[in-house]
């Protein structure tokens, strides 16, 4: 017999545990989902990943953050192949993803150890509205647990921002950071500081324009567009500041494309206006238009890695060693 659960349920029953966060954001599509999973320690995020993998079932591809995982999944249910594996080493799996009415469901399986990854610890999470149980038992030793766990459905938004600052005061990085820890519209995923062409002759000192994400319920996309264009509008120093906007999992390619080049070549106002559109993406003049060249190749560089944050030059040095990725 099933039981439902909620958050404040789960750490009752078994005692409070290390998922810190759960996040899941579809596309408009409705036909994949991106699922962060944050928790408060590097150990449990690197042998989920791997076992996940390994797994099947519904995701297609999990990226490690510090102690988040980020994994993106088809809609619908997959096959979970744990394996002969799973006899000593226990095994977890993301079984499949559904959405109805604004709520995502993710059921989940785990056996052995795993059991309380899935039983226990996720979904006492933030985020979790519920948990439902398909039997209800002690978790870990040999158990193996089967959970539906429901969350809002969210949409993912990257506001992207340049020339805030003036010669005497201000940063672009520090006011997206502001904006990240104030947003009251959605939950902040990321912050990303992009490195662009130090050879621009409007530039300040380091050249860098910034990207904000959130993931924001599909009714409030507007509502944290337009609170971001206030605050930008209230704490920037420049006449020239400008915004960009996208929604949706995956930066277009040609985006990306723009921003690459924004690290190399002195772009246009014209340009990003031409890339923007075809890219299906809101460039907002907030004081000036110059902005939008640094708002708009934010976006293109956001899922660069620590790419974003250099210029090609920097990049062998990103395989050298001589920067840990761990």
């Amino acid at each position: 017999m099933s039981e439902v659960l909620t958050p404040e349920q789960v750490r009752r029953r078994f005692g409070k545990m290390f998922a810190e966060g759960l996040i899941t954001m579809v596309d408009e599509a409705g036909t994949r989902a991106r699922i962060i999973e944050k928790c408060s320690a590097r150990g449990p995020v690197e042998w989920d990943a791997v076992n996940r993998l390994r797994a099947g079932g519904a995701i297609r591809r999990i990226e490690i953050r510090g102690c988040s995982l980020v994994m993106d999944a088809e809609i619908g249910e997959g096959e979970v192949h744990f394996g002969p594996v799973s006899a000593d080493t226990g095994g977890q799996a993301l079984k499949a993803v559904s959405v109805e009415d604004g709520i995502v469901t993710t059921s989940w399986v785990g056996l052995a150890g795993a059991s309380i990854g899935v039983g226990a610890c996720l979904p006492q999470a933030s985020g979790v509205i519920e948990t439902e149980y398909e039997r209800l038992s002690e978790l870990g030793g040999t158990a193996e647990v089967k959970v539906r766990i429901k969350t809002p459905e969210m949409r993912h938004l990257i506001i992207g921002l340049d020339d805030t600052d003036s010669d005497e005061k201000g940063a672009t990085w520090a006011l997206g950071l502001k904006l990240a820890n104030e947003m009251p519209f959605g939950t902040y995923i990321q912050h990303k500081i992009i490195q662009l062409n130090h050879r621009a002759p409007h530039k300040t000192t380091n050249c860098t324009s910034t990207g904000v994400s959130f993931a924001v319920p599909p009714d409030k996309i507007a509502d944290a567009v337009e609170f971001s264009r206030k605050f930008f509008l209230d704490g920037s120093y420049s006449d020239q500041t400008a915004m960009a906007i996208f929604a949706g999992l995956d930066v277009p390619k040609t985006a990306v494309e723009f921003g690459i080049k924004a690290k190399e070549k002195i772009l246009t106002v014209e340009e990003a206006t031409r890339v923007a559109e075809d890219a299906d993406i809101q460039l907002i003049e907030i004081s000036g238009p110059r902005g939008k060249i640094g708002a708009l190749a934010a976006i293109g560089c956001f899922d660069l890695g620590m790419k974003s944050a250099g210029l090609p030059e920097d990049y062998d040095r990103f395989q050298s060693g001589n920067i840990g990725f761990r």
